[in-house]
């Protein structure tokens, strides 16, 4: 395939970041989430639990990345996205990738290989998977829903300049409660050889 990168952005509980994985499989391609914290964290010289204040609640590796980063005053919160921001702009620049989350779509707006998604899912749908993959109690889970919704969406708000599911700006926006995370994986990576070619011989 030629060089490209997917951005994804979620809303929570609908299992965006293992579909992004899966995608990364199938694809053959490097996953960026976490990268991109710690990347910020070795280049700022700052503990990663300043830059995601959700770390440390991390139970079972899910919980990783769920509120946005940067939450200390706004100089820090600044600095810190536009020190993921190169990153960003670097991982893209130098390979093939799939990028999660942290406005990539905004920060790689002026590149034509960028494929931008959006995956959702139903409320209830959300709920039954954070009570089930994501092994949250229910209230919990509904509180999480809203809380971070609602940051997530503030934070691509205030650097992107508009809401992360902004049809505007996606190419797909993909309902991943129709075919579950192996089956959404799979058609966003047919949809990404349709788009970028694939090199492989054909017979």
């Amino acid at each position: 395939m030629k060089h490209f990168v997917i951005t994804i952005n979620r809303s929570f509980g609908s299992l965006g970041r293992p579909i992004a994985h899966k995608l990364s499989e199938l694809l053959g391609v490097e996953y960026y989430d976490r990268d991109i914290v710690e990347a910020a964290s070795k280049k700022m010289n700052l503990p990663i639990s300043t830059i995601s204040n959700i770390e440390e609640k991390n139970h079972n590796g899910f919980f990783s990345m769920l509120f946005p980063v940067g939450t200390g005053p706004m100089e820090q919160q600044k600095a810190v996205f536009e020190t993921q921001a190169g990153f960003i702009q670097h991982v893209a620049e130098k390979e093939s990738c799939i990028i999660v989350g942290r406005c990539a779509d905004y920060v790689l707006k002026d590149l034509d290989y960028v494929m931008n998604v959006y995956i959702y899912a139903p409320y209830a749908d959300r709920l039954a998977n954070c009570v089930g993959p994501l092994h949250m109690e229910k209230s919990e889970a509904k509180k999480m829903i809203a809380n971070v919704d609602k940051a997530r969406d503030s934070y691509h708000r205030l650097y992107a300049g508009y809401p992360a599911d902004d049809p505007d700006h996606m190419h797909l926006i993909v309902n991943s409660s129709l075919l579950e995370v192996d089956g959404t994986a799979q058609a966003l990576a047919a949809i990404a050889r349709e788009k970028f070619g694939d090199d492989k011989e054909k017979p």
